[in-house]
């Protein structure tokens, strides 16, 4: 009967309809009864969403790291695109409720992908930049050997191109010129001031030199920065075995410089004791002994001597020196100096130990130095005020030779 009336007025809504729209119209009571409440919930949902954010941008966290990774990936794999569709408007509450963490999803992939417009795009550009880091400028030089004469011409022109070594963005550079693995012949250009392509245009002989010695030999040039008062810094080095040179005639060269091989490693350490007198306002620096001293020469070995200077406000005021031991790596000196310090300077006050390689045709090579004050290294500190502990006693200890 239900059915035959439903049949026989087909514009009437039937009884599923009524019951559909019943219940919408509770749905939509119930909504206007929880829109009271809007202010609160956004509130709560807010602080909710707020932790997930924090949560999300921890370094610490999983997520976080693996979004990082995955936005990192070529595209068309894991990143999301949470963006709203123009035109597209939210039909129910699930859609509301969903909103808070789209949102953190779209800070997320903002944050990474400005971070991936900061760094390198791919491994290859990183594999690049790295190898950018490694050009070190290259240098132009000529070679030749007089047979009449038995001498070996070596002509230093120009460098190109060169890193920039100090502060002021420039440097400072000149070339030391070996045939190794002789020592004896080592020679060196002039200093060019801040300049980074420098024009040497130097000639060097090495005469008395018979053609079949020369091609043992192998040319060795040093390109470092001149500092004044510190150690050199070495920009990079270039090799040639003279075997391999066509000498009958003067040949030039463009070189590529490559970092130098005696830029890293231990320097050596040194014993030396300090003694503090405060009613003779002076201090007994007694210079004991090295091991292990660095190899700054050709030959494997050094010819260590220690220079000690006394500085108060940043200023030198005085310096002593102990003798040169040749050809030793772990050398004995047993030598005493002493300064005199008022002991209101004290604390103002700082010694300078530099354990330096004594070269008779050209300047001497730093091997290490001590900064011994109330603000140096922990070990220096240490020693420092161990020496003012005790005073009138001599107090010795070990020090590592820094750069």
């Amino acid at each position: 009967m239900y059915r035959d009336l439903e049949a026989a007025s087909p514009g009437a809504p039937s009884r599923d309809v009524l019951l559909v729209s019943a219940i919408i119209t509770v749905s939509l009571s119930v909504t206007v009864v929880l829109c009271g409440l809007c202010h609160w919930c956004q509130r709560k949902l807010g602080k909710r969403y707020k932790n997930s954010l924090e949560t999300v941008g921890t370094p610490d966290s999983g997520r976080g790291r693996s979004e990082k990774k995955a936005i990192k990936l070529p595209a068309g794999g894991k990143a999301v695109n949470t963006a709203p569709v123009p035109g597209q408007t939210p039909h129910d509450e699930s859609d509301r409720r969903t909103e808070p963490r789209s949102s953190v999803s779209d800070l997320v992939n903002s944050l990474t992908s400005e971070m991936l417009m900061l760094s390198p795009g791919s491994e290859e550009d990183e594999a690049h930049e790295g190898c950018s880091r490694e050009n070190l400028g290259r240098i132009q030089f000529s070679v030749g050997y007089n047979f009449q004469e038995s001498t070996l011409t070596v002509k230093i022109m120009k460098a190109q191109e060169l890193p920039a070594k100090d502060f002021s963005g420039t440097s400072d550079p000149f070339v030391k010129i070996y045939l190794l693995p002789d020592k004896k012949h080592k020679l060196e250009t002039k200093v060019k001031r801040k300049n980074l392509n420098p024009h040497w245009n130097e000639t060097f002989l090495f005469e008395g030199f018979p053609y079949e010695k020369v091609v043992q030999r192998i040319l060795y040039l040093q390109v470092l920065d001149y500092d004044r008062f510190s150690r050199n810094d070495p920009i990079g080095e270039v090799s040639i075995p003279l075997n391999k040179v066509d000498l009958t005639q003067m040949q030039t060269f463009w070189k590529d410089l490559k970092p130098c091989s005696d830029g890293s490693g231990s320097r050596g350490e040194l014993l030396l004791s300090l003694c503090y007198n405060p009613s003779a306002n002076s201090i007994i620096v007694n210079i004991i002994k090295a091991r292990n001293l660095k190899a700054m020469d050709i030959g494997g070995t050094s010819d260590p001597y220690v220079k000690v200077w006394l500085m108060y406000k940043d200023k030198r005021v005085e310096k002593k020196k102990t003798v040169t031991m040749k050809r030793n790596l772990n050398p004995i000196f047993n030598e005493s100096f002493a300064f005199d310090i008022p002991t209101e300077k004290l604390r103002e006050t700082t010694i300078i130990i530099t354990v330096m390689d004594k070269d008779r045709l050209s300047r001497n090579d730093v091997i290490g130095k001590i900064y011994l004050s109330w603000k140096s290294g922990p070990g220096e500190v240490k020693h420092w005020k161990d020496m003012i502990a005790r005073p009138r006693q001599p107090v010795a200890q070990w020090h590592q030779l820094k750069a």
